[in-house]
């Protein structure tokens, strides 16, 4: 038996929340591999990283957070972290610390910034996209 007829893909739905985190980590350091970096997943959230990326020049290491989509969090500034994430199934990826100096008021005063220190958007708003690599 070969192996499409053995093994179906999956239904990213039907994935617990760890499977999930593996299977993002999965197709964005297949990603990342694509632009010369080889990805290493750490077991301990180092510096606010769930893994880090290092080109294959040696010149540049980027410490990512994997997130399932658009966030800042006040937990993160100034840990020199990137952002990971996917959207409508394409890999970004942002300097958090770029979108922490672009928050608009109305979040900046916003209960969930004020209270917890943390804000997601269920899709990518607009006013980012500058800051945004989309990679695939």
């Amino acid at each position: 038996m070969n192996f499409k007829e053995k093994y179906k893909p999956v239904s990213y739905s039907s994935l617990n929340s760890k499977q999930k985190e593996n299977y993002n980590f999965h197709k964005v350091a297949a990603t990342l591999a694509d632009y010369g970096f080889n990805s290493l997943r750490l077991n301990d959230d180092w510096q606010g990283a769930d893994f880090i990326s290092v080109h294959v020049s040696g010149a540049d290491i980027l410490k990512i957070q994997l997130k399932a989509r658009f966030t800042i969090d006040k937990k993160y500034i100034g840990k020199d972290l990137y952002i990971a994430f996917i959207e409508e199934g394409k890999v970004k990826l942002y300097y958090h610390d770029d979108a922490i100096n672009m928050i608009p008021e109305n979040i900046e005063n916003s209960t969930s910034w004020i209270r917890d220190g943390l804000y997601t958007w269920g899709k990518t708003p607009v006013i980012y996209e500058p800051i945004i690599s989309i990679l695939n």
